[in-house]
């Protein structure tokens, strides 16, 4: 199960949009109520919405690091290691996203996509964490079934 250049343009995608988020999450989980957590989460100048808004981002910044960037990390090295284990991690990290990101669709959507418009929401802000969490998913299910890209 050697990488090919799928593997590399699927764990490339996926350090750039998920590095960017961990670093977001980081400066929000280091101090949740501080302004530069508040700026890169929601928004310059913005606040929380209620109590469940930003309960909601603090659990998700730390199950991003507990859960996601560990499957994610494990996955990549494992997926260039050739190991079929790898790619079943890394399977489940694009599942985790696609997961998280469906829920956020629900939940964020009505507040988020009106002050971003469809550009910027349907590629970095939400788009591209599904469009790689499906490719991931689908991607390793392939390669562990022996397809060969």
């Amino acid at each position: 199960m050697e990488p090919t250049i799928v593997t590399w343009a699927l764990i490339l995608f996926g350090l750039l949009t998920h590095g960017v988020l961990a670093y977001v999450y980081a400066v929000f989980a280091r101090n949740p109520n501080g302004q530069a957590g508040k700026d890169l989460m929601i928004g310059k100048g913005k606040d929380w919405r209620d109590q469940t808004h930003f309960k909601l981002n603090l659990g998700f910044a730390w199950t991003d690091f507990v859960f996601f960037l560990p499957l994610f990390v494990s996955g990549s090295i494992g997926m260039i290691l050739g190991q079929a284990w790898g790619y079943l991690f890394f399977g489940a990290a694009g599942a985790c996203a696609l997961y998280v990101n469906i829920a956020l669709w629900f939940v964020e959507k009505e507040h988020v996509y009106p002050t971003l418009g469809p550009f910027r929401y349907y590629t970095y802000f939400w788009g591209f964490f599904v469009y790689w969490g499906a490719l991931a998913l689908a991607y390793s299910a392939l390669r562990v079934s022996g397809v060969r890209f």
